[in-house]
């Protein structure tokens, strides 16, 4: 039964997520792009690149480097400074999901549903997993977790590869085949199963506390589908996620209680910084919420039917890319756009990443480019 609900998950959910890797309908029409005078200063510093993108992409950004990889089994270490490799390493398959890190260890998860550890740019070690995944794993503490298609969770010992631990839990009919929460607040280790929220003990694999953020509705299994997807923004003891399809909401990370949800559609995580959260809706809205209590500040609508990534919140500006490489940088105090640039033309794959005042993006057609606002 379990094989079979799986299997289901997998048919349903990939329809689900196929169509939802951009996040718009394909019929409805794109805005057209506005004439605007640039308020702020920036401009692309460096560029690289990584094999065309056919998998959930994120980037790693961590100390004084970005890690990325390809959908060819290529994974890179790149200073953040001016683009110059660090370290490459080749696991020798293709992936499903892109890759973690903590500076030290990266972790890439492969088609055949291999766990791959890289460190320093040498394969470590090789375990195989029970189901896909497609969230990037999380390495932290010494420590590899993995959160698969069916929302469980497996730890392993970063040093040797052994499974320390796994958590299980009871799920929907449905799972959502896209990249899921995967994250940590302190000593918890946070990932999202089914709407909810849960705080697990890093080293038993013991729910702390679970908090819902969105609740399934719909007439079928399909339009039911919840799920929390990446990523998360945090803000201190504030952890806010987006409920597939269904809601926004953050979470008290102290107390494991649920501060605020409301019922706004979407099909990508969230970005923000400690007064506000950042999310596009289902037709590319870009709307920002007090995070405090979730009244609304303010809505752009420049962007509708743009396929929007998640936001990245970066100073006084919310960074997001469109489906024509496009990479859009909005006031975080109004939402007007205050400069615009341009990759290679392919949508913009993954939420943008920031280390100190560079900011990576990856294209789906591999580019890399690295923008510095001014």
């Amino acid at each position: 039964m379990r094989t079979i609900r799986l299997l289901g998950a997998l048919l349903a959910a990939g329809l689900v997520s196929g169509c939802s890797l951009f996040s718009s309908s394909n019929t409805a029409k794109p805005a057209e792009l506005e004439q605007i005078t640039p308020a702020i200063a920036g401009r692309v510093v460096w560029t690289a690149r990584v094999d065309n993108v056919k998998f959930p992409l994120a980037i790693a950004a961590r100390g004084e480097q970005f890690v990325v990889a390809g959908g060819d089994g290529v994974v890179q270490s790149l200073r953040a400074s001016d683009g110059q490799l660090n370290w490459r390493a080749d696991v020798g398959q293709k992936l499903s999901a892109a890759v973690g890190s903590d500076g030290r260890f990266a972790a890439v998860v492969t088609r055949d549903n291999e766990l791959v550890l890289i460190d320093s740019g040498q394969v470590l070690w090789r375990k195989t997993l029970p189901t896909p995944t497609f969230a990037a794993p999380l390495v932290a503490g010494e420590r590899v977790f993995v959160l698969t298609v069916d929302r469980q969770v497996h730890a392993f010992d970063a040093q040797d590869g052994r499974k320390l631990w796994v958590l299980r839990r009871p799920g929907e009919p449905l799972t959502l085949a896209q990249p899921g929460v995967i994250g940590a607040y302190k000593d918890t280790l946070i990932v999202g199963q089914g709407a909810r929220l849960t705080g697990v003990d890093p080293l038993q694999g013991s729910v702390r506390w679970e908090a819902s953020i969105g609740n399934a509705r719909g007439t079928n299994e399909v339009e039911r589908l919840a799920d929390l997807v990446g990523p998360m923004q945090r803000s201190g003891e504030i952890l806010c996620a987006r409920s597939f399809q269904s809601a926004l909401g953050c979470v008290n990370a102290e107390r494991g209680s649920l501060i605020w949800s409301r019922n706004i559609g979407g099909k990508l995580g969230v970005g923000g910084d400690a007064k506000q959260l950042f999310a596009a809706d289902a037709s590319d809205r870009l709307s920002a919420w007090n995070i405090a209590n979730g009244d609304v500040q303010w809505t752009a609508e420049q962007f509708l039917n743009r396929q929007l990534t998640a936001p990245l919140s970066l100073g006084q500006t919310v960074v997001v890319g469109d489906y024509e490489g496009y990479v859009h940088f909005v006031s975080q105090e109004t939402g007007k756009t205050q400069l615009r640039l341009s990759t290679d033309g392919s949508p913009v794959a993954a939420t943008p990443v920031a280390l100190g005042q560079t900011i990576l993006v990856a294209t789906r057609n591999g580019g890399l480019f690295a923008m510095r606002p001014e």
